[in-house]
């Protein structure tokens, strides 16, 4: 066991950057006075805007800061959270009714106006259900402080759904005069109504981010599962601590400094599992669906017969070999929708998993007119999920026969420059890695990467492809699973022959923590703090 003393882990300060954190925590990481979680979370934290990005770490931080109308069960069935609703008998008026108690951490009284800046922020972000959402709506008003009336131009089946799904760019509530930020810019503070306050003083980038007892939240009274009931608090403090080492995370764990990692390793799980003061255990348990992403704007990527050539020359199975390892915690899996789902298929995928491309790959490269310009690969180094996938992928475009520059940098760096659309010798890039929640990639609306909007809302990469925003809003109009499965098939055929990303397979991430905690959440959003107690 490594076990570890604090004296020890300080004194590491010295060599591991990542223990650098640890030195700088103060008397607060010693949990002095209130309870204190002490939390790794998968990566550190940059950006705080939940609308300006993707990032899962950017929506973790927004479950604890801010409050969503609307919840899902473990059935994904939605739940009452800020409101209750009603919807009209025509199916075009939908209302939602603020329930009593609700403030924002600056003590103002939440209303129906904020609800509805904060609705049509979210509907300008790159979610892809989000904007389509806004697509069949005709307006969005507050007739009184309690009350938000959202309207169609025609009926729509997923409203609810939308405005509750748990990822990736979720509807989070914030005052009005916050959520009149254009979407382009970034929030200017932290202000919610959700369980826990963030601490902007304490706020340290690349050390750590503390978030306090919200006093004044109001929780609902039934029980919390998932994203829906009652948000309890049972701590008087959170502490997500940067340690981009995942040992000293470990040993930290281990040793009782810290409580809680999201992300631990996967051949270090074994030692962990034989320690009997802690717990290893899924709690996403639908997983997550590895993916690459080329930028449509620029070359090479900007050849769909160079993005073919790509495409052939890379396979699932040595992608996660190098990223899980274990077989136990993976799937080759070529369906875009997730697979053993109603919208699962094969088709399109079958070199990914076959991973017998290779030697089309280099053929269709030779034929493509690809003329040896670099292929800018952002590869992050301090997430372990997502450390593997460039690596991997940048030897097997070598192979097929294109140049590859590989750029190291955090995933808070990748976050960013993921954003930027000039050329890469501008500060640019031709394709990166990420993943999402099998949750948020099982239909053609949820899955936010799976849009044809280019540079007009698109998601970044910027595919432009008005036949794919045919198809989504066909499977928007569709009634029956018969009718959507058949839209789904053509989508993915789509994405496949215009290579949309590349599916790299699917995946379970086991989290650990110290058994003194317990009553952790599960679901596709977790993980989340509230709910969580913690023994002295």
């Amino acid at each position: 066991m490594h076990h570890v003393s604090r004296r020890k882990l300080l004194k590491l300060a010295a060599v591991a950057p990542s223990a650098v954190a640890l030195s700088r925590m103060g008397p607060a990481f010693a949990a002095s006075g209130g309870k204190t979680l002490n939390v790794v979370m998968q990566s550190d934290l940059r950006i705080t805007d939940p609308g300006f990005t993707t990032a899962i770490i950017t929506r973790h931080h927004a479950y604890m800061v801010y409050d969503t109308l609307l919840g899902i069960d473990s059935n994904f069935k939605v739940r009452p959270q800020m409101a209750d609703w009603k919807i009209s008998d025509d199916k075009l008026t939908y209302s939602f009714i603020l329930r009593d108690g609700l403030k924002w951490h600056d003590g103002a009284p939440v209303t129906a106006e904020d609800c509805v800046a904060s609705l049509k922020r979210w509907g300008s972000s790159v979610d892809g259900m989000a904007r389509k959402l806004m697509d069949f709506t005709a307006s969005i008003e507050a007739p009184d402080a309690k009350t938000i009336v959202l309207k169609l131009k025609e009926p729509y089946g997923l409203v609810l759904e939308t405005i509750a799904k748990p990822s990736s760019i979720c509807a989070f509530m914030m005052p009005k005069r916050i959520a009149e930020t254009p979407i382009n810019k970034q929030i200017p503070e932290q202000i919610g109504s959700g369980p826990f306050k963030f601490m902007q003083a304490e706020f340290q980038p690349g050390v750590k981010a503390v978030y306090v007892k919200n006093t004044d939240y109001v929780p609902r009274k039934e029980p919390a599962e998932w994203t829906s009931g009652g948000k309890v608090v049972k701590v008087d403090r959170v502490e997500w601590i940067t340690m981009p080492d995942a040992q000293t995370a470990l040993n930290a764990l281990q040793s009782g400094d810290v409580d809680f990692v999201e992300t631990p390793p996967f051949d270090l799980l074994p030692m962990l599992e034989s320690n009997p003061e802690i717990n290893v255990a899924i709690l996403n348990k639908f997983g997550f669906q590895s993916f690459g992403r080329m930028n449509f704007l620029h070359p090479p990527f900007d050849n769909v017969k160079i993005r073919r050539a790509a495409l052939l020359a890379i396979n699932q199975k040595d992608v996660l070999d190098a990223q899980i390892g274990n077989p136990k915690y993976y799937k080759l899996c070529g369906a875009f929708f997730i697979c053993d789902t109603p919208l699962a298929s094969d088709e399109g995928g079958e070199t990914l998993v076959k991973g017998n491309g290779m030697a089309q790959a280099k053929k269709a490269l030779a034929e493509s007119g690809y003329d040896g310009t670099p292929v800018v690969i952002l590869a992050p180094s301090d997430q372990i999920l997502l450390k593997a996938q460039p690596v991997v992928v940048a030897q097997l475009l070598r192979e097929a026969g294109f140049k590859v520059d590989l750029q190291a940098m955090d995933w808070q760096t990748v976050v960013s420059r993921r954003a930027i659309q000039k050329p890469p010798k501008e500060g640019g890039w031709n394709m990166f890695f990420t993943y999402q929640g099998a949750a948020d990639s099982m239909n053609p609306l949820v899955n936010g990467a799976m849009v044809g909007k280019g540079t007009n809302g698109g998601w970044f990469g910027w595919s432009e492809d008005p036949k794919l925003e045919e198809l989504r809003d066909a499977f928007a109009r569709a009634t029956s699973p018969e009718e959507q499965k058949k839209i789904a098939l053509e989508v993915q055929k789509e994405a496949y022959d215009q290579v949309i990303y590349v599916p790299l397979g699917q995946f379970q991430a086991p989290s650990a923590w110290r058994k003194s905690i317990t009553a952790v959440i599960d679901g596709p959003a977790a993980p989340m703090f509230w709910n969580v107690e913690k023994k002295d």
